[in-house]
């Protein structure tokens, strides 16, 4: 047998299973309907941190504080910002009585910890049911709070929703942003659906105050400056306690990152906290990854060489309209139909950056959130 031969059964075996992951695992998501839940009387405290956010909590607080939401409370959490953050606060504090302020300053045992600031905040907390969000997000709609919380029932104490990101015009950028994005909730959302919930995203996320205290809050990973999102969620997150939520009206929208530069950072911030996940979902993402990443350096080699040209143009075409087939649907749900139009091109570019990023991480640590 010839190298290429190996290559091409490679290549083959690689399509095959790339096909199940999709119509198997994926699928799971992609071809569901999201159930109407009935709108929950129970009282929630959105939380939110923030760290030299001034211009960002003047711009998109309104849209939190006009939710239509009969019982609700704001806690804003000051992560020892040095900006006028605070001022902003206090200022939103005077005009509006559901607003509670927490201001942290710098400890040195937990200097640049999200998670110790999140911890006094949630501590500070009146209501038993908290909804996260970051300072520079806005919920798409003002029944943000009612959907996510319809969620929620005396088994359901964790809610997982979906943090997109604003469209920029004209941007590749902006487009490989929000692919990485939906791609990452496809994910979080087809393996809670299959009863295997690994992550969720602080931009949006919701949970029971009983489940951060029952893990002892971010103790088992106190030490990572990261994960106050994935990593909790991993930690907490079962078959019995956790459902998804991605009803139109239930979205945040969040600033992209507008250079390369800066949202390469972002990841490697993001992506470094895998490595301390459950070994099952470990693994399952390796594999996702790993054959993703195959099936482009196959297809690179195979196609120049026009080896069993026509079989494998089929293979690779037939593995790309099932991915479209499912995405499809996906980015339907998620309102980001848009990215499918260059998405071949969107996971090649991807592949090979998260590539970069794993080899980047394994050289140098990535620095804390800001």
């Amino acid at each position: 047998m010839s190298l290429l031969d190996f290559v091409y059964y490679a290549f083959f075996s690689v399509v095959s299973i790339q096909v199940v992951i999709y119509i198997v695992l994926f699928g799971k998501f992609s071809f569901s309907k999201q159930k109407k839940q009935s709108a929950k009387k129970i009282a929630v405290s959105v939380i939110v941190c923030a760290k030299n956010e001034a211009k960002n909590l003047k711009t998109f607080l309104p849209s939190i504080i006009s939710q239509e939401y009969p019982d609700f409370e704001i806690v804003l959490i000051n992560d020892a910002s040095t900006d006028n953050t605070l001022k902003v606060m206090e200022a939103f504090k005077k005009e509006y009585n559901n607003i509670k302020i927490v201001d942290v300053k710098n400890v040195e045992a937990f200097w640049g910890n999200k998670k110790y600031a999140l911890t006094l905040g949630i501590k500070a907390s009146k209501n038993d049911y908290l909804l996260f969000t970051d300072a520079d997000c806005k919920p798409v709609s003002k029944y943000w709070i009612k959907d996510m919380t319809a969620h929620f029932s005396n088994q359901r104490t964790i809610v997982l929703g979906y943090g997109a990101y604003s469209k920029i015009k004209n941007s590749l950028l902006n487009k490989l942003v929000r692919f990485e994005t939906l791609v990452t909730a496809i994910q979080y959302f087809s393996f809670a659906k299959l009863g295997i919930p690994y992550m969720g995203v602080g931009r949006n996320l919701a949970y029971a105050k009983k489940e951060f205290f029952d893990a002892n809050g971010f103790i088992n990973h106190i030490q990572v400056r990261s994960g106050d999102d994935d990593l909790f969620i991993n930690q907490v997150a079962s078959k019995n306690n956790t459902a998804i939520c991605y009803s139109k009206h239930s979205f945040t929208e969040s600033i992209p990152k507008t250079t390369f530069k800066d949202w390469f950072k972002q990841k490697r911030r993001h992506i470094s906290t895998a490595k301390l996940y459950k070994v099952k979902h470990k693994l399952l993402l390796s594999i996702i990854y790993t054959f993703t990443l195959l099936f482009w350096v196959l297809a690179l080699i195979l196609l120049p060489t026009l080896f069993n040209w026509r079989i494998v143009i089929i293979l690779f075409f037939s593995r790309i309209f099932v991915q479209y087939l499912v995405y499809g649907f996906s980015a339907k749900k998620l309102d980001e139909k848009d990215l499918l139009r260059i998405l071949p091109f969107l996971e090649f570019f991807l592949v090979f950056t998260q590539l970069v990023i794993f080899i980047n991480n394994l050289i140098s640590k990535p620095n804390h959130w800001k």
